[in-house]
């Protein structure tokens, strides 16, 4: 699996020059990754600052947290990048990662159509707003595919005691696509739904729901990475991975860069530095 991967990347490397030259496969990294950070561009970003400065190549597969971390069990991937505690912690229990290495974070946001039948704009609790959207049966979209975003989800519907069911709680058969799919479906049917910030702000221009509940620290969403176990898989790539995971952590390097990303367009950024390097240099500050 692993070889047919690296076969299709090396032929776009071809194809599009720009996006890297022809390296060995201990020069060459793979990551399973969320697909909100890949969507939103910080991602890709990255990879390429990364191979800039080292010249290892990194490209990475999308995927929903849940699949990502299935897909990485056959020892296919070098690293994973995911946002959902529960299922990070199952991999590295299992054996199949080494470590959680906090990266990085953002926030979740309830969006909803201007008219908001639920009554929820400006609840300062996340899971009241969720109980009035349930009493109001006012249609709401789940991406149902065990991504972050719907583990996340699934875990303030719990907080909050309530059952989401049918007619006015829908999963978008096509959630497994991502949350930007997702976010645009809600759209069209005037809906509620809980996205990431990232997410929204990128097609906030192009949809007509808005933020209606924020800042609530329930919905704060934490991203991690973590390295593959190579005394699983002997084929891991893990001294390319450790330099990847020490650069990305680094205050100066890749922690920078997500600390400046989005800020110019949206007059914010779309993430946080989180990394054990960072909070310890910001309190030495």
């Amino acid at each position: 699996m692993r070889s047919k991967i690296l076969l299709v990347l090396a032929c776009l490397s071809l194809c599009f020059p720009a996006a890297g030259s022809a390296e060995t496969a201990e020069k060459f990294l793979l990551v399973a990754s969320t697909i909100g950070p890949v969507d939103a561009g910080i991602v890709p970003l990255l990879e390429d600052r990364f191979q800039e400065e080292t010249g290892i190549v990194v490209r990475h597969v999308g995927a929903g947290t849940g699949e990502a971390l299935k897909m990485a069990e056959s020892g296919t991937f070098d690293l994973v990048l995911v946002h959902a505690k529960s299922l990070e912690e199952a991999f590295v229990n299992k054996g199949f990662g080494t470590r959680r290495i906090p990266l990085m974070y953002n926030d979740f946001v309830i969006v909803g159509p201007s008219a908001d039948p639920a009554g929820i704009k400006g609840m300062k609790s996340a899971t009241d707003a969720l109980k009035a959207i349930s009493a109001a049966g006012a249609t709401f979209v789940s991406r149902g595919d065990k991504s972050g975003t719907h583990v996340a989800e699934q875990e303030l519907w719990n907080k909050s005691g309530i059952k989401p069911a049918a007619p006015w709680y829908q999963v978008y058969e096509k959630g497994k696509d991502g949350n930007g799919p997702t976010l645009k479906y809600t759209d069209t049917i005037a809906a509620y739904t809980f996205m990431d910030r990232a997410t929204y702000l990128s097609l906030k221009d192009s949809i007509k729901l808005t933020v209606l509940v924020e800042k609530d620290e329930a919905l704060l969403n934490y991203m991690s990475v973590i390295p593959v176990n190579q005394q699983k898989f002997p084929s891991v790539n893990e001294k390319d991975a450790a330099a990847f995971v020490e650069w990305l952590t680094d205050p100066d390097k890749g922690q920078r860069i997500i600390a400046e990303f989005g800020r110019g367009k949206y007059g914010q950024p779309l993430f946080y530095p989180n990394s054990v390097q960072w909070q310890a240099k910001r309190v030495k500050k």
